[in-house]
């Protein structure tokens, strides 16, 4: 079997789903200093609205925008490494898996001082100035300056596997909410407005999306070959997708080929006769030598201890790996399904199988094994 993937996925191999038109990422020279998307140029707003009531805005107008170097003053002090992957709401593969370092989006909220009636943070980012392409997000305002010591906060983020935050990714700085899908992840970050009502904006609210999806603990198989020969041992993997509710195992389920095209419907009896067996969950590296970036210590990275290894593994809103080889396996035609089973017990596609808060369904690859 071929050595598993980088752990961290190179920036400009995440996967795209950018919004706009034209893209934020391809604008160039003075349109990009216009849109304040270059490392001197960027200024985040915090503002309120008619409902809320801030001591002291940070605004454009009034030369208090906050600027990347005060952001990363606050960093020295503040500053967090995190482990992470992306995953759309509405895509089945992650995206890619960096490590992203930033603020706290409460120590960032904190430069406005007193704050009075606000209930709820929205955000948004660069969006061409055409009101019709504003891409903005949302969370409770207890849920980004209340969060439990034992997890992650929301982040501003301005750098990914230790280098600045790319265009094409976000940068110069983006919002990156952990536990969630990437639609709270909101690149080009622009302005932030703290209000009191109390309803999600978000965009992806619009088309029966759910605002508040968590990620969701669920596998995926990789591309391989089709066809086998008998006799050879089949090597099989992929990456499952570390939701909220963490990962216990990962297993699959082969059967010889049903005349279905690899198809079952969720009511077919199968399900409950099916032999779930375990796959082989790629174990922490022994060394995290190389698997970093440069002059990033495990230690410093949240999740990680005192002696730089990870409290749990597979660790929360991360990829996995896992494999399995099948041998011995007769001439014939076969389907190959994997699952994952989360800390809770519950084997994907629960607890919600509603698309809408994220893909989760059991994925089946068929492939032949010739005489």
């Amino acid at each position: 079997m071929d050595p598993a993937p980088k752990f961290l996925t190179d920036p400009e191999k995440f996967r795209d789903v950018s919004r706009g038109s034209p893209k934020p990422h391809s604008l160039k020279g003075d349109d990009l200093v216009k849109a304040r998307l270059t490392p001197e140029t960027w200024r985040l707003e915090i503002v309120g609205d008619e409902s809320s009531k801030l001591e002291k805005p940070r605004k454009l107008d009034d030369n208090t925008a906050i600027d990347l170097p005060t952001l990363k003053e606050l960093g020295k002090t503040h500053g967090i490494k995190f482990l992470k992957a992306m995953q759309c709401l509405n895509l089945d593969q992650p995206l890619g898996q960096g490590l992203w370092e930033g603020v706290p989006l409460r120590e960032v909220l904190r430069l406005v001082g007193k704050v009075d009636n606000v209930r709820r943070v929205y955000w948004h980012g660069f969006h061409n100035n055409d009101a019709k392409q504003l891409f903005q997000s949302s969370l409770g305002y207890n849920q980004v300056m209340e969060t439990p010591p034992w997890d992650l906060p929301i982040f501003v983020a301005y750098l990914l596997n230790g280098q600045p935050l790319s265009l094409l990714r976000g940068g110069p700085v983006r919002i990156v909410v952990p536990w969630a899908h990437g639609f709270k992840s909101v690149k080009w970050l622009h302005r932030i407005t703290l209000t009191n009502d109390y309803k999600a904006n978000d965009t992806y609210a619009n088309n029966n999306n759910d605002p508040d999806s968590y990620l969701k603990t669920m596998a995926r198989i990789d591309d391989s070959p089709e066809t086998f020969k008998s006799g050879a041992a089949i090597d099989l993997r992929g990456v499952a997708m570390v939701g909220w509710s963490g990962l216990k195992r990962v297993e699959y389920w082969l059967r010889p080929d049903a005349g279905t095209h690899g198809k079952v419907a969720d009511d077919d009896p199968a399900w409950k006769t099916a032999k779930w067996e375990p796959c082989a969950i790629e174990p922490a590296p022994a060394s995290w030598g190389g698997q970093l970036p440069d002059g990033v210590m495990p230690k410093d990275v949240w999740g990680f201890n005192a002696e730089g290894k990870p409290k749990d593994w597979p660790m929360r809103y991360s990829i996995a790996q896992w494999s399995v080889t099948l041998k011995d396996l007769k001439a014939g035609a076969y389907e190959f399904r994997v699952r994952t089973v989360d800390l809770n017990g519950f084997a994907q596609p629960e607890p919600r199988p509603y698309l809408k808060s994220g893909r989760n369904g059991i994925q089946t690859k068929t492939f032949m094994v010739m005489a």
